[in-house]
């Protein structure tokens, strides 16, 4: 494969600020009641598997199992739907994921329905998240880091 430009050397200052933002939600969906890290993992997943990011794949599926994710669920991640694994409120972060990783409109009743389910402040910051994991996928995606390389911290 050919290697591609390195983006954290040339856009350093840009990182930093992607980086802080996963500080920003890190640090919420540690104290959140409602979304937790272990959601936030999966939403970074589905996210992943949607936008077919081998790279970010690789890295949430481990941080998941980190995280304490089992790998059943990892595995039916990708058939969330159909699968009896999941809590209600991480049935609704993948559909809200879903939805907003999809470019559609987001119709009131949608947003009332997650809203009523997770709470303002969890859906203003899955919203950040979820720009943020697709903004990650399409970079990596551009610069293809080499998939299998990640090591969780």
């Amino acid at each position: 494969m050919t290697v591609r430009a390195n983006y954290y050397g040339l856009a350093s200052k840009a990182m930093q600020i992607l980086m802080s933002q996963e500080g920003y939600l890190r640090e919420q969906f540690s104290v959140s009641g409602t979304v937790t890290i272990r959601v936030w993992e999966l939403v970074k997943l589905r996210v992943s598997q949607i936008n077919q990011c081998a790279f970010c794949i690789d890295m949430h599926s481990k941080d998941a199992l980190e995280q304490g994710e089992s790998q059943e669920r990892l595995i039916g991640l990708s058939a969330w739907r159909d699968m009896p694994f999941y809590s209600e409120v991480e049935i609704a972060a993948l559909d809200w994921a879903e939805l907003l990783t999809s470019g559609k409109p987001v119709e009131d009743h949608r947003y009332e329905k997650v809203v009523k389910k997770l709470g303002e402040q969890a859906v203003v910051d899955l919203t950040i998240a979820i720009n943020a994991i697709n903004s990650w996928n399409r970079i990596a995606k551009t610069f293809k880091p080499e998939v299998g390389s990640y090591k969780p911290q």
